[in-house]
């Protein structure tokens, strides 16, 4: 594998004159948009397949049991397909688009035999239903190509790519690229939202090329031209290595499904609880129970978070007397910004909202909004981010933030400032929706047990 040309000009304005074209926000919403788009037409082409089968069975007498069992499973195949990343199944190679569809139809094929066969005893309608099933996944192919072609014709199918790299391999992967179009990164020349290398370029290039671009791809070797050492088969079957995200295909619906499914119940049920604290908080120190405080959010956006206030109202000019007449207090704070001993927190209530999070709570609406998510990098102070390396920052801003993290369940307050970058990027190059799940599960421990909470 070739990590770096030696030979190679450094920086992205000596490799490729487009590189120095400066982002524009246009290009980034278009990015966002055209590939849901197609990912959206090429499940409904596949929703259309199940829709003919259904019809078909519908038709047929003494089958009304078999249509509402093909809507169902036609239902589960698609939610299992969009977590496999074959919506809109572009920057695939065709054997792992193949190696894909095979492993979610097998998977619905062993739970509709599971369920229908096993739990229901009905062998003979299941046979039936997982026949059925299997031309509806026939009939998908000639559905999807149709689809794929008419978003080509129409403009709409694939990202504009800057390919960035020697001059005398720009001109190849272009011409490549354009006549295998179905890998989904159309030839820009100067004006792509993607940024396509030939190497893995070093850290300040990465940092250059992701403030240029919405998303940067290291190519991996293709089929007929020789790129830069990466194996496909090592990377999952992808075009290439993405990096600075993840690249699990639909994720960021499923991670969207998900933070609904868990914070409109939530605050419905913690209501009362917030009700209590806010009344507990007024008794303790008369004023406002809540407070609002402006964040950087996803992309550097402004984010203001809502929380219910665990400190006294003069809690500033308390920190700062204690840091002007404490050395040890100011070493603590410089290298975690959180003291074990806080003369700023409410006595009793206070301390209780922020070892057991309740605290935090109202950020649930900024959730529901879509401002945050439930699991992501926390949105910092603005005096905490400044100790913190630019170039972290910008990576920070490339995903939503949320109320719990990765550092959170690790080390909570305990974790120092390198500590809670190395989580921090660590949850970032690494996100899916199986981490976020365990993040999610780990806080409920890490609450329990108060692990390095104060």
């Amino acid at each position: 594998m070739m990590l770096a040309d030696p030979d190679l000009p450094h920086g992205p304005e000596e490799l490729n004159a487009a590189a120095r074209t400066p982002f524009d926000p246009q290009r980034r919403l278009a990015f966002k948009t055209r590939r849901p788009l197609c990912a959206g037409v090429i499940a409904l082409a596949d929703a259309a397949s199940f829709a003919v089968c259904i019809l078909m069975s519908s038709a047929i007498g003494g089958a009304a049991g078999l249509a509402s069992d093909l809507a169902v499973i036609g239902c589960a195949a698609l939610c299992l397909n969009w977590l496999c990343g074959l919506y809109p199944s572009d920057r695939l190679h065709a054997q792992e688009i193949l190696r894909r569809r095979a492993l979610t139809t097998g998977l619905v094929m062993v739970l509709v035999a599971g369920y229908g066969g096993v739990v229901r005893g009905n062998w003979a309608q299941t046979l039936e239903s997982e026949a059925v099933f299997l031309i509806a996944v026939a009939l998908q192919t000639p559905l999807r190509m149709m689809a794929r072609m008419g978003l080509y014709r129409a403009g709409l199918w694939g990202t504009p790519t800057d390919f960035i790299c020697h001059p005398d391999l720009t001109g190849k992967l272009e011409a490549c690229f354009a006549a295998h179009w179905h890998y989904g990164l159309i030839p820009a020349s100067g004006n792509g939202a993607i940024a396509a290398t030939s190497y893995l370029p070093d850290s300040q290039e990465a940092l250059d090329l992701r403030r240029r671009y919405a998303d940067v791809v290291v190519l991996a070797d293709l089929p007929d031209l020789r790129v830069s050492g990466l194996n496909p088969a090592d990377l999952g079957g992808a075009v290439g290595l993405w990096l600075g995200r993840s690249t699990h295909g639909g994720t960021g619906a499923v991670k969207r499904a998900i933070d609904l499914a868990i914070a409109i119940p939530a605050l419905i049920v913690s209501a009362p609880v917030v009700l209590l604290a806010a009344a507990a908080i007024w008794i303790a120190d008369p004023g406002p129970v809540h407070y609002i405080q402006e964040r950087e959010g996803f992309r550097g956006a402004k984010l203001r978070v809502f929380k219910l206030r665990t400190m006294y109202r003069d809690a500033e000019s308390r920190l700062q007397d204690l840091l002007r007449s404490n050395p040890a207090a100011r070493d603590e704070w410089q290298s975690h910004f959180k003291l074990r001993n806080d003369p700023r927190v409410l006595p009793v209530i206070g301390r209780f909202l922020r070892v057991s999070s309740v605290d935090e709570l109202p950020q649930l609406l900024n959730v529901i909004s879509g401002e945050m998510s439930i699991v992501g990098p926390r949105p910092f102070p603005e005096y905490h981010l400044a100790a913190m390396p630019p170039e972290f920052r910008v990576k920070r801003r490339s995903v939503v933030p949320g109320i719990t993290g990765l550092w959170q369940i690790s080390a909570r307050s305990e974790a120092d400032l390198a500590q809670q970058q190395q989580l921090d990027e660590h949850y970032i190059d690494n996100q899916s929706i199986w981490l976020d799940l365990q993040i999610v599960l780990g806080t409920f421990a890490a609450l329990v047990g108060r692990k390095g909470a104060y």
